[in-house]
């Protein structure tokens, strides 16, 4: 796993009226992470549109353990479990002081960004997905 960690606060905007975190934004510090992480390995959300490329989320299954609050920093976490030719597969996790709050698995599709339809990734991008630790490559597509 590439134990990629990112810090978030909890904001007055991220709660409902009780001062609980609303739960798509748990979704939303997930999408955040996994840009976070694709930035660590040295490619941008932009730089990838402008070659054409697009990353969507073809499948997530989500759990929710326990609520965040107004003020609590919180880490959520950006782990490679495999890949595949144009897919990836994330598992994520909001903790609070290491406890889990929320953890997902998020599959993620390479697709041309004209057509909408898949394409491999690009080669450096594949390479540095093969150079993730522990993250098994996988050629199969997950059942929609």
């Amino acid at each position: 796993m590439s134990d990629f960690r990112l810090p978030v606060r909890v904001y007055i905007e991220d709660t409902d009226a009780g001062g609980i975190v609303y739960y798509v934004n748990y979704l939303k510090y997930m999408e955040r992470a996994r840009s976070e992480w694709l930035r660590a390995q040295g490619f941008t959300q932009r730089e990838l549109f402008e070659a054409g490329i697009q990353l969507v989320v073809h499948r997530l299954e989500c759990r929710y353990a326990k609520p965040a609050r107004l003020d609590d920093g919180l880490e959520v976490g950006a782990d490679v479990l495999s890949h595949g030719r144009c897919r990836l597969q994330f598992g994520q996790v909001v903790t609070r002081r290491g406890e889990p709050l929320c953890e997902a698995r998020v599959d993620i599709a390479c697709i041309d960004a004209e057509r909408l339809k898949p394409v491999p990734w690009p080669p450096a991008l594949a390479a540095a997905l093969a150079r993730q630790p522990s993250a098994q490559s996988q050629d199969v597509q997950p059942p929609v």
